[in-house]
């Protein structure tokens, strides 16, 4: 691994999903997520990014331009963005104009990655676009149209005011080797979904950078992964505070989603061996960190010697959020050990 591909010399970044945990409310999960990003920024971090999600009693992110606006407010200088917006279940001029709105109040701190997936289940995508007239096939043309808008000089006769001439980033978010193909033609940062996609982040990863072509807004590719850690001062209470997140994928893998629960001793007594081995494979240890400083140090070093990812996305869904807290403030321990 060479030296400029060590996890404490690429910019790590945070992705939340203003989690709502059991006996709370949206309102609260708000609270801590300000709580959060003032501590990333203070511990620095590079991005804070919010993730759109519908339907969802767990996840209160789901008017992702509002909460970043907030999140923006309430900080000073770390970037905040969305991580991303299903663009799918939006009219383009719309997102155009609240990123443009974003950018003219924080200047040089938003940041626009974009996905084609609902975010959410069948009922609730047709609720979205029911007035849309919107498929996922029409993403790249939608990204296209968005590029447009934030042109010096679009080609379209509707211009998003405000929005227009800014430079917002665009990045491109994937869980497969659509995004990959599309941000290599179109020569933007690509974001690949490791966190709960594993199995295809090497091959997306290869082909973003085999294909990609230069462009106004980036000469090279730049990939960005995502990795869910949990770090604890113990691997014990590393492994006990990872029982929420492990509840919340397997309720939704049985399609009932819920709120965060909290930690829970003996996870296996709860869940059947199909049921526990569905989320081994989702949560792959190479891409679910989850233990003392010394642990996710190697994890974290071990992936990006697999990826060679420019960046890295952290999630954390934890419970309490002091132990949130504490597990960014570990890996901020890591990195100001490395560089020292």
């Amino acid at each position: 691994m060479s030296k400029q591909k060590t996890f404490h010399r690429i910019p790590l970044s945070v992705l939340d999903l203003a989690p709502v945990n059991e006996g709370s409310n949206p309102r609260e999960s708000f609270q801590h997520s300000v709580e959060l990003a003032k501590h990333v920024e203070a511990l620095g971090f590079n991005r804070y990014w919010l993730a759109e999600h519908h339907n969802m009693p767990g996840i209160a992110s789901s008017a992702t331009s509002v909460l970043i606006g907030h999140i923006a407010e309430k900080t000073n200088h770390i970037r905040v963005g969305a991580g991303g917006v299903m663009l799918p279940n939006h009219a383009t001029l719309v997102i155009a104009e609240q990123f443009g709105t974003l950018e003219s109040l924080y200047p040089g701190r938003i940041d626009l990655g974009l996905g084609r997936a609902p975010g959410t289940d069948q009922a609730t995508s047709y609720a979205l676009r029911r007035t849309l007239n919107m498929r996922v096939e029409d993403f790249p043309m939608q990204v296209n149209e968005l590029q447009d808008y934030f042109a010096k000089e679009p080609i379209s006769k509707v211009k998003a005011v405000p929005g227009q001439g800014l430079n917002i980033p665009i990045w491109l978010l994937g869980s497969s080797d659509f995004s990959a193909r599309l941000a290599a033609q179109k020569g933007l940062p690509f974001s690949f979904a490791s966190h709960f996609a594993p199995a295809y982040t090497i091959p997306a990863l290869r082909l973003y950078r085999e294909q990609f072509q230069a462009s106004e807004q980036l000469q090279k590719p730049h990939a960005m992964v995502g990795v869910n850690v949990i770090a604890a001062d113990t691997d014990e209470k590393a492994n006990y505070i990872a029982t929420s997140l492990q509840q919340q994928f397997l309720h939704l893998r049985r399609g009932q989603p819920t709120k965060l629960k909290a930690p829970i001793e003996n996870v296996e007594a709860h869940f059947s061996a199909f049921e526990l081995q569905a989320i081994k494979q989702t949560l792959d240890p190479t891409t679910t960190i989850i233990g003392s400083k010394e642990t996710v140090k190697q994890g974290l070093e071990h992936f990006l010697e697999k990826t060679e990812a420019d960046e890295m996305i952290i999630s954390s869904q934890i419970y309490h959020l002091e132990d949130r807290l504490r597990s960014f403030e570990i890996i901020s321990e890591l990195m100001d050990e490395a560089n020292n």
